[in-house]
């Protein structure tokens, strides 16, 4: 976290500083009477912050005035659809729930570490039967959100027509580009769901999703590797290596679950890439990049600067939903960039941007947090700075 708060485009406060400039320091970001952000024009943050800004007709925080034909559709659904949409969609969340507990029973779980538990090293039917049916209810349940079709690209060359008789060689070159991790951008808590109908892969979660009622038991299914994200300790070294492992065995097993990793360690509003962390770049593996993008008219399903459950809810409200993805080929890293991941991330950072059509941004979780405590106009900018890593 020292790190990061050094980047941050705030002086820190000098020791010789007079009490005039303690006190700036510790001046409101949103200054509750007027609402203007202390010393900054409203759209100059939003410009600064421009990678967690929303542009919706919801307003930044979801709050903005809507035009009456807006409140209409609203209602409507608030009657109709959205609670075939709970009801469907809770039946599929315990259907799987159930297909979970009964794969698992009287099996025992793999243990990599003392905190670490998980069912993706199954094999045989139990596997079979929890990764497919995983898969489609995955699929259904973005069906249900209103996710009616999915727009896929490959830009992945076609494979040219081989012979039978391959030699040696060209078999280890196969084994040599499998990829064992997949990096993607982060918009939505819904790249999640895509991710799990597409590949159903393992992600990293914190700790107490395990013990989450009906999502847990699916996590372990999925094969999370789990985190303490309100403490930082030696247990990182020991994350980052249980992560690195995955990889490099899904590199050497074709049938071992793929990890799937956001770089960026934090969402954005879909048109920008922050500078990726180097955990999905240590095992020196080749990667899978994919792109997600979610087009909209009036909701934008980029969630930013506005509370989980209303955006939840303003997500059911809308009748159609659209999500495209672009699938680019696997990145097979040179041996300078295998000697250096800071390297190796920022190429393919750059080569998603290109493909995608993204801005670079250099700013990351720390100034996001100051952004959405401007909006909220109820914290000073010392108080954001010492908070923990999310």
């Amino acid at each position: 976290m020292a790190s990061e708060l050094q980047q941050l485009r705030f002086d820190p406060p000098q020791s010789n500083a007079s009490d005039e400039s303690s006190a700036r320091d510790d001046r409101p970001l949103l200054n509750p009477d007027s609402g203007a952000v202390a010393d900054q024009d409203s759209d100059d943050i939003h410009l600064k912050y421009a990678p967690f800004s929303r542009r919706d007709a919801y307003g930044t925080m979801g709050r903005g005035e809507l035009p009456w034909m807006e409140k209409v559709l609203l209602g409507m659904a608030l009657i109709t659809i959205v609670p075939i949409r709970v009801v469907f969609g809770m039946s599929l969340l315990f259907l799987y729930y159930m297909i979970c507990r009964i794969c698992t029973l009287l099996y025992d779980p793999n243990r990599e570490t003392d905190e670490q538990e998980d069912y993706a090293h199954m094999v045989g039917w139990r596997r079979s039967v929890i990764v497919w049916s995983g898969r489609f209810v995955s699929r259904a349940m973005l069906f249900v959100l209103g996710f009616y079709w999915i727009s896929e690209v490959n830009r992945i060359p076609p494979n040219e027509n081989k012979s039978t008789n391959e030699n040696e060689g060209q078999e280890n070159s196969q084994e040599s580009e499998r990829p064992g991790v997949i990096i993607s951008n982060h918009v939505s808590y819904l790249d999640i769901l895509y991710h799990m109908s597409s590949s159903f892969p393992s992600f990293v979660a914190k700790r107490s999703v395990a013990k989450l009622p009906l999502v847990g038991i699916i996590s372990k299914c999925l094969g999370c590797v789990y985190v303490q994200r309100e403490s930082k300790t030696t247990e990182s070294k020991g994350v980052s290596g249980v992560v690195s492992e995955r990889i490099r065995e899904a590199v050497k097993n074709s049938s071992a679950p793929m990890m799937m990793l956001f770089p960026e360690g934090t969402t954005t509003n879909g048109e920008y890439l922050l500078p990726f962390k180097t955990g999905a770049f240590l095992s020196k593996a080749p990667v899978l990049p994919l792109i997600l993008r979610y087009p909209y008219q009036r909701f934008s399903l980029a969630w930013e600067s506005m509370a989980g459950g209303r955006h939840f809810l303003l997500l059911l409200c809308q009748f159609v939903n659209h999500l495209e993805v672009i699938r680019l080929p696997v990145y097979v890293p040179s041996q300078e960039e295998k000697d250096d991941p800071k390297l190796y991330a920022g190429n393919i950072r750059r080569f998603m941007a290109k493909e995608g059509n993204m801005l670079l941004s250099d700013i990351g979780l720390p100034e996001k947090r100051v952004y959405l405590a401007a909006l909220n106009g109820n914290n000073n900018i010392r108080s954001v700075l010492h908070q923990k890593d999310d």
